[in-house]
């Protein structure tokens, strides 16, 4: 398919219900407001097309940004690529979520990771902390540096608090991330998880919740998931 088959298609998809919650999240125009489970038809047309996705991101319509990471060849991704696509990110379902998969995904997952979290820009960092949680969900534990996710863990308790708006969103999720897929570190991100407490986030107007770590941990404990390791990032 070529860039204006996939747009018009995604144009067909549009749902004013979807576009008016996205909106509310922060997506902003233009874009379609395209179901997830709509974009995933098109994706078992196009399989991975590495060009496809390119364009697509580069687009800056936000159903056709998300397209483009479940669409994208991680193997091809250059660091170029993963680096104009995080400035790209303007909003979480971008930045959180399509760029963090990919990044995670590709040779230079972690390398980008530890760069992203340094950034002042708030997009950009929570991409970085995401990036980290979606490696240890995807890393086999002994492909893993776990002194450096301790350092991390000890850098979220002592930052969270006064970090920018996404940034202690991400980084609460990579206290669960660790505690749930990296068993020798469960302890350890269930004690973290306590001392944070609970993390303000201001979400929009939307009724979503920042996950209580503690409570989310435990439940994962509960279930008997921890450490099941995921074959890809995306969903």
């Amino acid at each position: 398919m070529t860039k204006e088959e996939v747009l018009k298609e995604l144009e067909s998809y549009g749902n004013e219900g979807t576009k008016s919650v996205l909106i509310k999240h922060g997506a902003r125009e233009p874009f379609y407001g395209v179901k997830v489970q709509d974009l995933k038809k098109i994706v078992k047309k196009i399989k991975k097309d590495y060009h496809l996705s390119l364009e697509l991101y580069d687009s800056g319509n936000s159903d056709a940004m998300y397209l483009a990471g479940l669409i994208a060849d991680e193997k091809l991704m250059t660091k170029e690529d993963l680096q104009k696509w995080v400035k790209g990110a303007y909003w979480s379902m971008i930045s959180e979520y399509t760029v963090p998969w990919i990044a995670a995904e590709s040779q230079f997952g972690l390398e980008l990771a530890l760069e992203w979290i340094e950034s002042k820009d708030e997009n950009t960092t929570a991409a970085g902390w995401s990036t980290l949680s979606s490696l240890v969900a995807l890393k086999a534990d002994e492909e893993l540096d776990t002194e450096l996710l301790k350092s991390l863990m000890v850098r979220v308790e002592k930052e969270i608090h006064t970090c920018l708006n996404r940034v202690k969103y991400t980084m609460n999720g990579f206290v669960i991330s660790v505690g749930a897929y990296v068993e020798e570190l469960t302890d350890l991100s269930m004690k973290t998880a306590e001392k944070i407490g609970k993390v303000n986030v201001y979400m929009g107007k939307t009724s979503c919740k920042v996950p209580f770590a503690p409570q989310y941990l435990q439940k994962i404990i509960d279930k008997g998931r921890v450490g099941k390791k995921k074959k890809t990032a995306r969903c």
